[in-house]
């Protein structure tokens, strides 16, 4: 099991999300900033140092919005989704392929990893 720590990032009524690289497992699909947790780091401090190394920006997390197992074919991962807003910089592309602010009703516009699908689920029920 593989725990992965996320952030929900609004602006106004849009939220951010990013497209992985082409190179990368799920290539080119959206998904919310963040990564795999470290030994030794909490799900708050993988957070922080995820974004500042994909979006060179510095993030004050919140609380839990989402908690969710999910199975790869390759790997099976525990998704936290933080609340999580910016407290310094612009974001950034040092990682990802491109970056977008939407609103929930754009949501089916994007194909997300398959582990993001309860999550944008919910954001369509309450935001929508």
């Amino acid at each position: 099991m593989t725990d992965v720590a996320a952030a929900l990032i609004w602006q106004g009524d849009r939220f951010l999300i990013c497209r992985r690289p082409a190179h990368k497992a799920r290539g080119l699909l959206w998904e919310f900033v963040g990564g795999k947790v470290e030994p030794g780091e909490t799900k708050e401090q993988a957070l922080v140092r995820e974004c500042r190394e994909e979006l060179d920006i510095t993030v004050d997390v919140g609380d839990v919005y989402m908690e969710l197992v999910h199975e790869y074919p390759d790997l099976t991962v525990r998704l936290t989704l933080f609340n999580a807003s910016i407290a310094e910089g612009e974001p950034k592309l040092l990682e990802h392929s491109a970056m977008a602010w939407i609103r929930p009703e754009e949501i089916p516009k994007y194909d997300f990893c398959p582990a993001d699908a309860e999550i944008l689920k919910r954001l369509m029920a309450e935001k929508g």
